[in-house]
């Protein structure tokens, strides 16, 4: 699944500034230790970064688009793990990257790539280079945003490669999937292009383009127009909700997750991949909880999004034995949901810790849901792990 995480520095420190008002005056220390205090994240603005986030998912989203309508075998190569890599995540990536770069104009930017060129840049790789070129090229013509000349396929590939951020818990840290569901997009089904923002170590926004996700909520027995609509949009910013639009540019609506108090009553996703998730388990969690309805499986953070205007109540996460969990897969998805009222937690109830680095430390799974269902579910998942654990040691 191809993921990147970028970064960007440059912003001067309170410390470089020099005023003879400090220099003269007797309450020095204690205007310096108000003005060094730092600002709660809650009261950042971020505008300019969410317009860029959306814009650069966007653009992303009309290359996949384009690549998932005329999808060839020829456009997977495999690597090591065997996990597909398409010519639209290597187009997205080098597109959100430019388009970062470009509306924030960052002294500094770097981006660091579970994909990087090196395939690219082989004999074996020139062909796929220029098609993803050309459909980069194409994509910015077409959005007629940018009045730039051609980029090169050098141009393409320093854009895939432009940095090695590897986040962390200090500065602020772009953090990207440019496709979120490789085997959904391959098979023409849910994927999504996530883009997440990380603050001293706090997601503080995210974005989530999906492309396929109908905009009507799933299930809704609406008869308008809009039922049959596919792309949506989802973006949140700390402190501010939760919002939608189609992809092709309607008016946002604030969304929120569901109310559902009674789980009996409560729906759930997990992945549609049984390798990306125990299945077996997550359906001892629902027989505990007494939900009637089956799990809807779909691929991808279109879950988060789909969860967030409240289409189910639960998501569910178990990933195999041995498997970290990485930052890219759940940031933008995270802050989505949260900023709707949800909650994101790991298995033992423990928030998400995005400032360690590439991965995810967290106990067994990922749980999401409304702050009212989330008591019964932690015990539903705690008395579902005891029973896990006591039949494997019999």
């Amino acid at each position: 699944m191809a993921s990147t995480i970028v970064s960007f520095s440059g912003f001067k420190s309170i410390n470089s500034v020099r005023s003879p008002f400090f220099a003269k005056t007797k309450v020095v220390k204690p205007l310096l230790s108000l003005l060094l205090r730092k600002a709660p994240i809650a009261s950042m603005s971020y505008e300019r970064e969410l317009a860029a986030a959306k814009k650069a998912a966007s653009i992303a989203a009309q290359l996949c688009q384009k690549v998932q309508t005329a999808i060839l075998k020829s456009d997977v190569q495999s690597k090591s793990d065997k996990s597909p890599v398409t010519v639209a995540d290597y187009g997205s990536q080098a597109l959100v990257s430019f388009v970062l770069e470009r509306e924030l104009h960052s002294e500094s930017f770097s981006l660091v790539a579970e994909e990087d060129s090196g395939d690219l840049r082989k004999e074996s790789g020139q062909e796929m280079l220029e098609r993803i070129t050309k459909l980069v090229n194409e994509t910015l013509s077409s959005d007629e945003t940018y009045n730039i000349y051609p980029l090169s396929a050098e141009d393409v590939l320093k854009a895939i490669d432009s940095g090695k951020s590897e986040g962390g818990p200090l500065g602020r840290h772009w953090v990207l999937d440019p496709i979120d569901g490789t085997k959904g997009f391959l098979r023409g089904d849910q994927y999504a292009i996530a883009l997440g923002l990380l603050d001293e170590g706090k997601v503080v926004l995210g974005v989530l383009a999906c492309p396929n996700l109908p905009v009507a909520r799933m299930g809704s027995h609406d008869q308008h127009s809009s039922q049959n609509q596919v792309g949506c949009l989802f973006y949140a910013k700390v402190g501010c909700g939760t919002y939608m639009q189609s992809l092709d540019g309607s008016s946002p609506i604030k969304v929120n997750v569901s109310a559902i108090d009674n789980p009996a009553e409560a729906s759930f996703f997990e992945s549609f991949e049984a390798a990306h998730s125990m299945h077996d388990l997550s359906g001892s969690i629902a027989k505990k909880l007494g939900v009637q309805a089956p799990p809807v499986r779909i691929d991808s953070q279109a879950k988060y999004g789909a969860l967030s205007r409240g289409d189910g109540a639960i998501y569910l996460r178990f990933p195999h034995k041995g498997y970290r969990e990485k930052i890219w897969d759940h940031a933008a998805g995270s802050i989505v949901v949260t900023e709707a009222g949800g909650v994101v937690t790991d298995a033992a109830g423990n928030p998400l810790d995005f400032s360690k680095g590439k991965f995810l430390d967290l106990d067994t799974g990922i749980i999401v849901t409304n702050q009212k269902l989330m008591p019964l579910l932690l015990k539903a998942v705690r008395d579902s792990l005891t029973e896990a654990q006591s039949a494997s040691s019999m």
